[in-house]
């Protein structure tokens, strides 16, 4: 349904033209339309002390392997494209009530209703695609919260997307390859080019960015931003 009615946008000019891709099956669509990323120097407000969970319910029964085949216990309840490779990860599903959403190495986010596929989106970039075999795997875990999905791959995406239907509210042209973290109304991102973004969730504008050394998971401690052994002043991005 969602091919559907991208196409049909499509035919009165609210997006641009489509394209076959060559190696992934089916008609691609441009996620967005920005190529640089615009730092706006604002000071990120104060935070709260705790980190939102993003993760879902711990105890989801759901898993997948490599070939993107999701699993409920030994009951396979989806079948995805393998794609000529992946970049290993430890991408797992997450569970949100009754449904289920993971990220795939050929860059797209699924939601699931059990063994029901609700939706599809790609999160990459078009030019992704292009230059031989495409990188675009989705390695780090995506998030829900609320009404929203927040997922970043290895196809110079990061996007927020609307939980119920999958359409795009922003994305950023952020490759991301370790899992993020959220406070309050702020997501801090470790991108693949080494530096630390703080995007508001509600727009997708980036506040501030750090250039860190090593891309691992931050963490936030209630005053600081950690990567590594890097310690982030939260509000503008300041090395302690």
């Amino acid at each position: 349904m969602k091919k559907i009615s991208l196409l049909l946008l499509c035919a009165v000019a609210m997006f641009g033209c489509s394209k076959k891709d060559p190696i992934l099956p089916g008609v691609r669509y441009d996620v967005f339309d920005n190529n640089e990323v615009k730092v706006s120097g604002q000071d990120v407000p104060e935070l709260s002390e705790k980190i939102i969970n993003i993760s879902g319910n711990e105890n989801c029964e759901y898993r997948q392997d490599s070939t993107n085949t999701i699993w409920f216990g030994n009951k396979k309840v989806y079948s995805g494209f393998s794609g000529n490779g992946y970049v290993a990860s430890r991408q797992s599903p997450i569970c949100v009530g009754n449904y289920v959403y993971t990220g795939l190495s050929t860059g797209e986010v699924i939601k699931l209703n059990k063994n029901k596929l609700v939706w599809t989106t790609d999160v990459f970039k078009e030019n992704s695609l292009t230059g031989g075999t495409p990188v675009v795997d989705i390695v780090a875990h995506v998030g829900v919260d609320k009404n929203y999905v927040y997922a970043g791959g290895l196809g110079d995406a990061f996007c927020k997307l609307n939980a119920n239907n999958g359409n795009k509210i922003w994305c950023l042209d952020i490759s991301v390859g370790v899992d993020f973290i959220m406070v309050d109304d702020f997501i801090f991102v470790v991108g693949t080019d080494n530096n630390l973004y703080a995007i508001n969730k509600n727009n997708g504008e980036v506040y501030w960015k750090t250039k860190i050394k090593k891309q691992v998971k931050p963490n936030y401690d209630g005053k600081f931003i950690s990567v590594g052994k890097y310690k982030i002043n939260y509000k503008n991005g300041a090395l302690r």
